[in-house]
């Protein structure tokens, strides 16, 4: 019998599963994984953008873990020679309205301990090329670009290095319930499925939405920093934006289109009728009341399948922009966000439930990825490994 039993190799399984060996070295540990490899799904299909930590309210546990997120996993990168790209970003705005807004996450920042700046349109111009802003930009020196699989390949050795097995082409089921002291649910887009067979997420599921990129091919770089939209602080989406990859690759994105089923990438691809049908009336109900602005927000995102409507968002700023250089979609990612079924609302911070037997990750979303070490460690010291038994959450 194993001492903990967790679902999912992505970031935060094996993040969670890197915190107990530190905290527990003799813990014998073993983690489950349907794919053949980590980063098959949510934790090898994102940005690779560290994120600073300036977006979210100082209350959150998001602002926390990624302002420490975003410093952990830039010292692991460094100590362990692991690609970085300290390429830095800027959030830019449209109009008053949008200004008003920047304002508000600068003073996220400095509420947050976020190394953050506002900058006037001349300052902008001096330190980066082909910027358009109105009148300010909020200027983030410590946001970073990184390769996510090559992190994931990296943690996976370091754990098998330490004595914790990994079972790849292995699917949770009932049956290993009783081969551990403790189950630590990090199973993403399917935590809530295997939560409520224990008794838990009664009032939470998750709702997938498919992000896409498209990539700038040309050899001519048109930017030389992350430059991202005012987002709309309703919704946990950032809108398009541009990013500079790990290896100074330009692309523009992601959309947040609803998708129709756990692992619907293209096509038929991972097609569940069940998962279909469950997850179609729920969108329908949210298109009829528009919860959290659900029927506004998908048919914006609907059109950015138009590639031409695409690429205007991401024109709009900046200077110039060759549109013909934009022609290779990326592979498709799928965002496991969370949905309260009793009020119809969008989680935008973490959520975890469970007992002394079990810990289920309900709502790992963006930017889970910059998050996880400290998530992790916070997971581990208040749930997995509590000082006295933790109740339902």
């Amino acid at each position: 019998m194993y001492d903990y039993l967790i679902i999912g190799a992505g970031v935060i399984g094996l993040a969670i599963a890197k915190a107990l060996k530190e905290k527990q070295p003799d813990a014998t540990i073993c983690i489950l994984e349907k794919e053949a490899d980590t980063g098959y799904h949510s934790s090898g299909r994102n940005s690779g953008v560290l994120h600073a930590g300036f977006y979210y309210t100082a209350s959150s546990l998001k602002a926390r873990f990624t302002r420490d997120g975003n410093r952990a996993l830039t010292q692991y990168c460094e100590q362990n020679n692991l690609k970085i790209n300290k390429c830095q970003k800027v959030v830019v705005a449209k109009d008053a309205n949008e200004l008003e807004t920047l304002h508000e996450l600068y003073q996220r920042g400095i509420q947050n301990g976020v190394e953050v700046e506002l900058i006037d349109e001349k300052t902008l111009n001096k330190k980066f090329k082909n910027i358009k802003t109105y009148k300010e930009a909020l200027y983030s020196p410590t946001t970073a670009t990184v390769d996510p699989k090559e992190i994931l390949t990296h943690l996976k050795n370091e754990l098998l290095q330490n004595g914790v097995e990994i079972k790849f082409h292995t699917a949770y089921d009932p049956s290993f319930r009783d081969q551990a002291k403790k189950i630590i649910n990090c199973a993403g887009l399917y935590a809530d499925k295997i939560a409520r067979q224990f008794g838990f997420s009664q009032k939470y599921k998750i709702l997938p939405f498919k992000g896409i990129y498209l990539k700038y091919t040309k050899n001519d770089p048109f930017i030389d920093t992350n430059i991202y939209p005012v987002p709309n602080l309703k919704n946990p989406f950032l809108g398009v934006h541009c990013t500079i990859t790990v290896h100074n690759e330009i692309k523009i994105g992601p959309t947040a289109i609803p998708a129709f089923w756990r692992e619907n990438y293209k096509g038929l691809e991972g097609f569940r009728l069940e998962e279909f049908l469950d997850i179609l009336s729920t969108e329908a109900r949210l298109m009829f009341t528009n919860s959290f602005g659900f029927r506004d927000l998908a048919f914006e995102e609907v059109k950015k399948y138009n590639k031409n409507y695409f690429i205007s968002l991401a024109a709009s700023m900046v200077e110039e922009l060759d549109e013909s250089g934009f022609n290779e979609w990326s592979k498709p990612g799928i965002r496991a966000q969370l949905l309260n079924t009793e009020t119809d609302e969008l989680l935008q911070d973490f959520v975890v439930e469970g007992d002394d037997k079990s810990v289920h990750i309900l709502n790992a979303v963006s930017p889970a990825f910059t998050s996880s070490f400290p998530f992790a460690q916070w997971a581990v010291d208040t749930w997995i490994t509590p000082p006295q038994s933790q109740s339902a959450g």
